[in-house]
């Protein structure tokens, strides 16, 4: 019964992910991007290094070896582990509102196996949590994907709700240019009203667009289902906030949380930014603290990077068991519990 019912949503799933022939320019724009970054990022260090008659090597050198590594690690190593369980409840949550009931610990596996390939780019790394669920639970595949597409715009309102309330707090120290926060933050709110509308049938009562199986989730989804994982996710951004805060102390620039509560959304829906257009988070930090080019600089690579590459071993964790689950002869056929 669970193979003939998703074998459709496969079929059709492999078809959409094998069109990938998007035009040269637009396969090439993230690089570009990316290598537009990293030359700013090299004539801010440079000037820097300059101001101070050294090369940058020997700049960025002095930096690294004034870090007290270890009191760095004791407070990275703990926050990606609370991200890791934070975010495996996020999709726990969604998976058994619109999916399946699947215990939380069985959602680890795929989840910190998924990091793996989310250093790629994270939307392979919901595909393989969609893969797994269907092989696992039975469940057809266009409908995990909903709630991963679901999740993904829950993330949306999240990082703009909490960059919001940073504007509203720090707007005067931020630069001009994110004075657009508050704008984009009244926009999506009017997307977001239309968007329940319509999918409560309200607007457009006759279209079929809102029964296709990619919108399974967002049919079945309360508007209180939204703020839930708003809410759900909040204690990863704020506990980011404090570890950030004083990570930064250990690169020589002090900050207090309410300044780094203002910055630290923004640099993180940068961060959110699939593949290489991640750069750009790391060129935020330059941009908000001027003066501090080679710091933060190194702050930014060296925090955006830990997070990834150890979110990743996290994975190799579970690796084995995912692989399993995923590609064994499926014990639980019937039922799919552990």
């Amino acid at each position: 019964m669970t193979q003939s019912s998703s074998t459709p949503d496969e079929a059709t799933e492999r078809n959409v992910i094998a069109r990938p022939n998007m035009p040269l320019w637009q396969r090439a724009l993230p690089w570009i991007i990316s290598a537009i970054c990293f030359a700013y990022l090299y004539t801010k260090i440079a000037g820097a290094a300059g101001r101070e008659s050294v090369t940058v090597v020997s700049y960025l050198s002095g930096i690294f070896a004034g870090v007290p590594w270890g009191s760095w690690l004791a407070l990275m190593v703990p926050y990606s582990f609370l991200f890791f369980l934070i975010d495996s409840l996020v999709l726990w949550r969604v998976v058994n509102w619109y999916n399946a009931e699947v215990r939380y610990v069985d959602i680890l596996p795929i989840r910190g196996s998924s990091y793996i390939l989310s250093i790629l780019n994270e939307q392979v790394g919901k595909g393989a949590m969609a893969l797994y669920l269907n092989r696992r639970n039975g469940v057809p595949g266009w409908e995990v994907g909903s709630s991963m597409l679901f999740i993904m715009f829950c993330e949306f309102y999240y990082l703009l709700t909490w960059a919001s309330v940073g504007y509203a707090l720090q707007g005067d120290s931020l630069p001009d240019v994110f004075s657009v926060i508050p704008k984009v933050a009244v926009g999506a709110a009017l997307v977001f009203i239309v968007f329940r509308l319509f999918f409560r049938g309200t607007l457009f009562p006759n279209s079929t667009v809102r029964d296709k199986p990619v919108f399974h989730a967002f049919r079945q989804a309360r508007t209180w289902h939204f703020g839930m994982i708003i809410l759900l996710r909040s204690p990863a951004l704020l506990s980011a906030v404090w570890v950030y805060t004083v990570a930064l102390s250990y690169f020589g620039v002090e900050v207090g949380n309410m300044q780094m509560l203002g910055y630290l959304p923004i640099i993180f829906f940068g961060a959110a930014t699939p593949g290489p257009m991640r750069t750009v988070a790391i060129t935020l930090w330059v941009v908000l603290f001027p003066g501090y080019e080679g710091q933060m600089t190194a702050f930014g690579f060296v925090q955006h990077n830990f997070f990834i590459f150890f979110n990743a071993a996290i994975g190799l964790v579970f690796l084995n068991r995912a692989n399993r689950e995923l590609f064994g002869q499926p014990e639980q056929q019937s039922g799919g519990e552990a």
